[in-house]
């Protein structure tokens, strides 16, 4: 710190890095070839700045860089010198300095962070490698499975010999008094495999399974939750074809609601998976189950809009990317449902009968329907495993419904 004329002290612009100079300029680098942009960039370089600044007024050599250390950065009261005019930290710049953390002990430079081992016991841990190799299931479904039975050992125990009908069926009907039915129609679904699991290896008596009481299910019940085909068409023209998120939306939700692909079709969908000559494209299903299904000409148009204008030329598999730095794929599949809700409100279309991705793939069987497909046809499309399931968009056709339906007794 400098003074003018003996009157008053003038900062510095750029607090002063110490030892973190170097990794600093590195980090930098990395963030330029992710394609962040300069001012993006400069926002994370002087929050490092900062970390470095505070590392040396406090006395700490950058190897004592740890999550508890990185807590009392987040809440010092700052006096470190630069041009911050605010003494207390944001939680943006502190995401920031995290990010920078992170980097330095991906790079080396401080011991990367162990996650914390979660326990298991050995036989659910079988389970859910039992799970991977013989039942397809997504990565994401073992885990919730695994998680489910962990929270039931206690109350069954840890013998699976011992498990009898009366412990089974407690065991979910106590969760029902706690849990949603959809939640414990979840775990009763995951317990069942489970006892299956053991059956099949010798653990408990076969048969268990078959105790585990049935949850009350009622979706079927009611009519399809589908928008208009006009309300489809304003959702689909809303996209701002003059940005990149627009043009990359747009191929989204014609795939949506042309093809009924769940989220997790689009969101796991690679480029190999086009087939440009032949205009087929594959679908990774539930399960694991691959089909291909013929491309319409307007999906092929945008997702070659989309491939041409606006993808990040970058090397990422997957079709959709993210539109801003770092340039990689959706964390999840809930990134797909989110542009679709972004979408209905561009439209202006706010009694949406829900907001997600099921929707559109809703839409596009009601659709079908009343354009005069089977059943059959429908079912093929959206790659249903059970014919109930199809039947179920029957109920919309309410106008052949009224041609069978028969009177009420009283009024004959």
């Amino acid at each position: 710190m400098t003074f003018v004329g003996e009157l008053r002290p003038v900062r510095s612009v750029h607090m002063k890095a110490g030892k973190l100079a170097e990794p600093i300029a590195a980090f930098a680098a990395h963030l330029s070839g992710l394609g962040y942009t300069p001012l993006t960039i400069a926002g994370y370089i002087d929050a490092a700045r900062h970390l470095g600044a505070w590392l040396a007024l406090s006395g700490m050599d950058v190897s004592a860089l740890d999550e508890p250390v990185l807590e009392r950065f987040a809440e010092h009261r700052c006096r470190c010198g630069g041009s911050r005019t605010s003494d207390r930290l944001s939680s943006k710049y502190v995401r920031r300095v995290s990010r920078f953390v992170q980097y330095l002990g991906e790079s080396g430079v401080i011991p990367a962070a162990t996650p914390t081992a979660v326990l298991v016991d050995p036989l659910v841990a079988r389970f859910g490698e039992w799970l991977r190799r013989h039942r397809g299931l997504s990565e994401q479904t073992i885990a919730r499975h695994v998680r489910m039975i962990s929270r039931l050992l206690p109350t069954l125990g840890n013998d699976p010999s011992t498990y009898d009908a009366f412990c089974v069926r407690a065991v979910i009907l106590d969760e029902g008094t706690r849990c949603s039915p959809a939640h414990v129609k979840t775990m009763a679904t995951a317990l069942r495999g489970y006892l299956r699991f053991l059956a099949t290896h010798g653990e408990c008596r076969p048969g268990l399974d078959h105790a585990v009481p049935p949850t009350p299910d009622w979706r079927l019940s009611a009519l399809p939750r589908y928008l208009p085909t006009e309300d489809v068409t304003r959702l689909i023209e809303g996209c701002n074809l003059s940005l990149p998120h627009g043009i990359r939306d747009r191929a989204i939700l014609l795939l949506l609601a042309r093809l009924g692909l769940r989220a997790h079709d689009v969101w796991a969908m690679e480029i190999t998976d086009i087939d440009w000559t032949a205009g087929m494209v594959r679908v990774r299903g539930k399960r694991r189950r691959e089909v291909r299904l013929p491309l319409p000409q307007e999906v092929g148009d945008a997702l070659l809009a989309y491939l041409d204008r606006a993808r990040p030329p970058v090397d990422e598999p997957e079709v959709f990317l993210r539109c801003v730095a770092p340039y990689t794929a959706f964390a999840n599949s809930s990134m797909i449902s989110a542009i679709v809700r972004s979408a209905l409100r561009r439209a202006g279309i706010n009694d949406a009968p829900s907001q997600g991705a099921h929707l559109l793939r809703h839409s596009a069987a009601t659709a079908m329907l009343r354009s005069g497909a089977t059943l059959d046809a429908i079912g093929a499309l959206l790659r249903h495993e059970s014919p109930d399931t199809t039947a179920h968009y029957a109920k919309v056709d309410v106008a052949t419904l009224r041609l069978i339906a028969q009177p009420w007794p009283e009024d004959m």
